[in-house]
């Protein structure tokens, strides 16, 4: 009864925070939508367009070679751009009555999948400080081979190529998801794996 409870709970908690993120993001609607149609590759040469227009970012902020001072301060100033500009310019664009019900019920999921990955970066946040309360020398070593490991990959690739190449990743992981190519890799990863721990066992028999 408890669980059931804590269960119901819960999912009028994910209702409430999803429908005011929807009520804080509503201007954003149209914008989230269009993004979402191309992260998602729904057409087949939307990958390649998304690429090439990260790159030719990249690349104008290799010729432009700020400094880092000015890149944060552009970085925000169009982040407050964007967010004065783009409901305002979608209000007068696109009108009410062009919302359908299709685009409601989509725009209610990206939010709802926005409200459960911030609750996953919280869930993961809190397992490592309850990891540092139960098991602190096993957050110890985990934490310092964890940065030493990104400190060795961030000595050895360049600043901005390397911000490129997560950058690419992070936008190409929603359509690579969708496709099924990430759990495509990801089970023949854990088949590799498998066949050597058996492969060990044997040897070890």
């Amino acid at each position: 009864m408890a669980s059931g409870e804590g269960d119901n709970r819960s999912t009028n908690l994910l209702a409430a925070e999803t429908a005011q993120l929807e009520e804080h993001l509503e201007g954003w609607g149209e914008v989230m939508l269009a993004t979402d149609h191309v992260l998602r590759w729904e057409k087949a040469w939307l990958p390649a367009v998304m690429m090439v227009a990260v790159s030719m970012v990249f690349l104008l902020i290799y010729w432009l070679d700020p400094s880092v001072l000015t890149g944060v301060s552009c970085a925000i100033m169009l982040i407050c751009l964007a967010d004065y500009l783009v409901p305002t310019i979608a209000s007068r664009t696109f009108g009410s009555n062009k919302w359908t019900t299709e685009q409601q019920q989509r725009f209610h999921e990206i939010c709802s999948n926005l409200v459960k990955t911030q609750r996953r970066i919280v869930g993961w946040w809190r397992r490592v400080f309850a990891l540092k309360e139960e098991k602190p020398k096993m957050y110890f070593i985990t934490v310092v081979s964890v940065l030493s490991v990104v400190a060795w990959i961030g000595q050895q690739v360049h600043n901005l190529f390397l911000t490129y190449l997560i950058v690419s990743f992070l936008l190409l992981l929603p359509g690579l998801n969708r496709r099924g190519i990430i759990s495509k890799y990801l089970g023949m990863a854990k088949r590799e794996i498998n066949k050597l721990l058996k492969q060990k066992e044997k040897k070890n028999e």
